[in-house]
């Protein structure tokens, strides 16, 4: 219970603690947000993973001039990041293959969220990979998915570009341009609650939805 509460403190004030590392580490913090981009986009097990407000504080703290950062440049590492991850997630989803729906829920995996994002693909087809990059545990789970699905490789990747310079660009330059603004400055942390509740309410939207059918 108390590491879960400590990881709600960051994510609610994760412009604190990226200006901490970012003090601590200087131009290491691109090398420390592109793991964290690359495990949430490539790795089914870390859907949690604060995508979207991190986006956005690394944009504003990239106009704030905070340890050199140069908001091209944290675009360029955050945008490979995002394609790599969602290319290793689909290889996973290839090599594992149907199987996986046949795991039970742990700890580390989501049984529901992975077949929500099936339907999800089943009904949108190639679009999903770039929807699902602005839904929190969707993003996560649509390149594992079209994976198992056996989505042809060119149609992958093309989606999958498109998909991650709309999600890293739009978030990143959205902190860059109002990052200076004294609104903004003042209250970020709020900002980023906004930013998780926005991303969030689809999700919540369909489960209202499923519980009425239901």
């Amino acid at each position: 219970m108390e590491l879960f509460s400590q990881f709600i403190d960051i994510v609610l004030h994760l412009d604190k603690y990226l200006s901490l590392l970012v003090a601590e580490y200087g131009l290491w913090i691109y090398a420390i947000l592109f793991i964290i981009i690359f495990a949430e986009t490539g790795l089914v097990v870390f859907p949690f993973l604060p995508g979207d407000s991190l986006l956005f504080v690394a944009g504003a703290l990239a106009a704030l001039g905070e340890g050199g950062m140069d908001i091209f440049v944290l675009c360029g590492v955050l945008l490979t990041a995002a394609i790599l991850g969602n290319t290793v997630n689909y290889q996973i989803g290839r090599f594992f293959g149907p199987r996986v729906f046949h795991w039970e829920n742990s700890r580390f995996f989501n049984k529901a969220a992975l077949e929500k994002t099936h339907a999800f693909y089943e009904k949108h087809g190639g679009k999903t990979l770039i929807i699902s990059r602005f839904l929190p545990l969707f993003r996560t789970f649509a390149p594992f998915v079209a994976g198992i699905g056996a989505m042809g490789w060119a149609k992958f990747s093309m989606y999958n570009l498109i998909g991650a310079a709309a999600w890293v660009l739009s978030l990143c330059f959205a902190g860059y341009w109002l990052g200076n603004m004294p609104w903004v400055k003042q209250n970020l942390s709020l900002l980023i609650v906004g930013i998780i509740a926005v991303s969030l309410l689809p999700a919540g939207i369909g489960y209202l939805q499923h519980r009425r059918a239901a």
